[in-house]
């Protein structure tokens, strides 16, 4: 019982630290750096999204340094994708913030609901992030179809858009269905797509948990399960297809990891 109790003890001041520090390091050291950007950045959505980069690059620096038994293994294949579509399966909401922290230039999908947050809203804008509900009555922001297809030039320039496909987390770790929008737009922008596994966020920081796990020596990792190359202008090939060959990646990856 005291062993229990202590563990929570310290996964609950681990998490006040962590949640500490990620609000503390955005508005004193962070946030005048977004203003800057914003008023003097001659391309203001490259700045914000390095800015972005450098800012999870921190968290997850002094995250390890709070859990030293935390690893992070990350496939050098997977820190040189450049210009791709990049889908993973998704275990925790460190997924989402850990990806950002590999990539100097990325865009993600990001929920509507985010967008209409103070200050972090106005970041996501700045950043290029895309809404999924743009192009559907929303007066803030332009239409979805309008961003594919400057997404082409962007793709083209090195960046990278990731996505996952699964749309929510994975409760049970095996791949749920997918969403076919990361499919539609690497199809119109004829990008290859990049299948990445991420194993063990989820161990440090489960879904369904507002603490740290920090009793457990842990390796999260994240590698290249596979890809599929761009589709040609002509051809017919389905998005189900596509969707079949990207799940088959990772699950496969999945069962060759255990």
């Amino acid at each position: 019982m005291f062993t229990k109790i202590f563990r929570l003890a310290v996964d609950f001041a681990v998490t006040l630290l962590v949640w500490t520090y990620y609000f503390a390091a955005f508005f004193f050291f962070f946030s005048p750096a977004y203003g800057t950007a914003a008023l003097f950045a001659a391309d203001r959505e490259a700045a914000f999204q390095n800015l972005n980069c450098m800012y999870y690059r921190c968290f997850f620096a002094y995250l390890k340094l709070l859990m030293p038994r935390v690893g992070i293994s990350i496939a050098p294949e997977v820190l040189s994708i450049r210009s791709s579509i990049i889908i993973s399966n998704h275990l925790s909401f460190l997924d989402p913030i850990l990806l950002i922290s590999l990539f100097r230039r990325h865009k993600t999908i990001v929920k509507s609901a985010y967008f209409t947050f103070p200050c972090f809203g106005w970041i996501l804008k700045n950043a290029g992030y895309i809404s999924p509900s743009l192009g559907q009555g929303s007066d803030d922001a332009p239409d979805l179809m309008e961003q594919v297809k400057a997404m082409r030039a962007y793709l083209a320039a090195g960046g990278n858009l990731f996505i996952f496909p699964e749309g929510t987390r994975s409760r049970s770790g095996s791949v749920g269905p997918f969403e076919k929008g990361a499919f539609t737009i690497a199809k119109l922008c004829r990008a290859p797509i990049q299948v990445l596994r991420i194993e063990n966020t989820n161990r440090v920081y489960p879904p369904d948990r507002f603490l740290f796990n920090t009793g457990d020596p842990v390796e999260i990792s994240i590698r290249l399960a596979g890809s599929i190359e761009p589709v040609p202008e002509n051809d017919t090939i389905a998005i189900s297809d596509m969707m079949r060959q990207a799940r088959a990646l990772l699950e496969g990856a999945g069962m060759h990891r255990h």
